[in-house]
């Protein structure tokens, strides 16, 4: 049978919102952790995102998944530990689970509670001899493995869907790093976008159906509903641009109008045309990226892309 445990609840309080908040609007360039996207609005906002024409990152990983299933399992040792930092739905983890019989325990770790705990609900109904063991905290930060795995079980940490490239290169080698001293006997599984022509980039994060607009303004409809702000949605606009020259997508929330905003006690003022940069998207080559985990102790062990190679999937090992 089954079993889920009860969910370990490590997310980032009220308070530290706030003060995440208060800091990266009150700086020369505003800017917001895209991490407090995901609340419960903004994780079902997300998953519409993935299922989006122009939204290419999601469907071409799957099919990727898809296309080389038994040989991505093979990496997975047996009676081991799947660790997924950034869970969400877990849609393309299931086709994994699916799989990976060998696998002893899946802990999906995730900032939205009660998003988490939805989809642990789930996966354990379905998964019935896998144990499920959610974690709810801030992925960017040291966290530890629930006390129903062993310290001796092999841990695989497997982060797809592209979420490495929201971190600057220095703070996804940190990252990198931390996911490298998670357990005695880790690996890595993880899925990066592909460097390809500006359009399609800019399409992927600015849909014609204004999807990723609400998902991007939820965050500000957050801040109103949780820290007692009274942004108006309307004065402010999404946007994305890539740069070419630093290899990213750059997402900003736009002041349409020189205005100010009340947050709790606090008083924020904004130019027309004033950003409040919420998101960095790095795209990669795969020696690119090779060269950047080699900085956390992460040796290249297998690779596999789609016919078009747009994106890749990759196996790590720890260096020797």
């Amino acid at each position: 049978m089954s079993s889920t445990a009860p969910l370990l609840d490590c997310e980032p309080t009220a308070l530290t919102f706030r003060r995440d908040v208060y800091q990266g609007l009150a700086g020369d360039r505003k800017s917001l952790p895209c991490k407090y996207l995901y609340d419960h609005r903004g994780s079902q906002l997300f998953d519409a995102i993935c299922e989006l024409e122009e939204y290419y990152p999601t469907r071409t990983e799957l099919s990727i998944l898809r296309d080389n299933v038994g040989e991505i399992v093979a990496t997975l040792p047996d009676d081991s530990v799947l660790v997924e930092p950034g869970s969400g739905s877990s849609l393309k983890t299931r086709l994994v689970l699916d799989a990976a019989k060998q696998l002893a325990a899946y802990v999906p770790v995730d900032i939205s509670r009660e998003h988490l705990r939805q989809s642990a609900e789930q996966l354990a109904a379905h998964y019935t001899e896998l144990a499920i063991l959610p974690v709810c905290a801030d992925f960017t930060q040291p966290f530890d493995l629930p006390d129903a795995i062993d310290d001796d079980q092999t841990s695989t940490v497997y982060f797809p869907g592209s979420t490495i490239g929201n971190f600057h290169p220095d703070e996804a080698v940190e990252l990198l790093s931390t996911w490298n001293r998670l357990s005695n006997h880790a690996a890595l599984l993880i899925g990066f976008d592909l460097r390809k022509e500006t359009a399609t980039l800019e399409a992927a994060y600015d849909d014609a159906a204004g999807v990723t607009a609400k998902f991007s303004l939820n965050l500000l409809v957050r801040i109103n509903r949780e820290l007692d702000g009274d942004f108006r949605i309307e004065h402010f606009r999404h946007r994305a641009r890539y740069n070419a020259e630093a290899g990213r997508i750059e997402i900003d929330i736009v002041s349409q109008r020189a205005q100010q905003v009340l947050i709790g006690e606090r008083t924020f003022d904004f130019a027309e045309g004033e950003p409040i940069r919420t998101e960095y998207s790095y795209k990669y080559t795969i020696d690119g990226f090779a060269e950047l985990a080699a900085e956390a102790s992460w040796q290249l062990d297998r690779s596999w892309t789609d016919a078009q190679n747009r994106f890749a999937v990759v196996h790590f090992l720890p260096t020797e």
